[in-house]
């Protein structure tokens, strides 16, 4: 999908396995903190990989600034059992120097859009606490704190506590159709979708 640009302005559009080394800059500034419970940065390879099998089946975007990736956001399903295939856990990452702004909120927004045109009807986050920024992301977009984990990961030289957020999406209808590859999504829709968000002021 071509980048769409103005000045100044965010651009969105979906990762690509060749994103790797530009989305694990970003993500090794979360390396040593407890946001990441991952100990290890991960190869250029692997992360590779990671982008193309998120990316068969739910939306992994990316935002530009000038040409240059700033943050990115994904979607993974939430449990593996069958019957858990309407939900998905989301994940953000913004550069440090580029945070506070709205473009976690923007990017959250359009995940939920693409994620509600492939059936999904509940979305989660889960949040090592405290984190100011992504509790208040989350809260800000109406999730609702279900609980927490207490001292469910040891890292940074302490034991962490995990909340989790939850947000209903679409009508929990009966019989529901199982959910759509992202990639079964027509392209026109993809594309307003990411226009809408790129718009949308801060």
């Amino acid at each position: 999908m071509a980048e769409r640009e103005a000045p100044g302005a965010p651009a969105f559009r979906f990762a690509a396995p060749a994103d790797s080394a530009a989305l694990l800059k970003i993500y090794g500034e979360y390396l040593d903190t407890p946001i990441t419970f991952e100990c290890a940065l991960p190869s250029e390879a692997e992360f590779a990989g990671r982008i193309a099998a998120v990316g068969r089946e739910y939306p992994y975007l990316v935002c530009l600034e000038k040409g240059r990736i700033v943050g990115y956001a994904y979607a993974h399903r939430q449990a593996e059992r069958a019957a858990y295939q309407w939900n998905a856990e989301l994940s953000v990452y913004l550069d440090r120097s580029c945070t506070s702004r709205g473009l976690g909120r923007r990017l959250y927004g359009a995940l939920i859009d693409i994620l509600r045109l492939q059936g999904i009807r509940t979305v989660y986050g889960c949040v090592t606490v405290p984190n100011e920024k992504s509790e208040g992301l989350h809260q800000a977009l109406g999730f609702r704190r279900l609980g927490t984990y207490r001292s469910t990961g040891y890292k940074c030289g302490a034991w962490r506590d995990v909340a989790w957020f939850e947000k209903p999406i679409a009508p929990y209808d009966q019989n529901p159709e199982p959910i759509r590859p992202v990639g079964d999504i027509p392209a026109e829709a993809l594309a307003a979708i990411l226009k809408r968000y790129e718009a949308e002021q801060p």
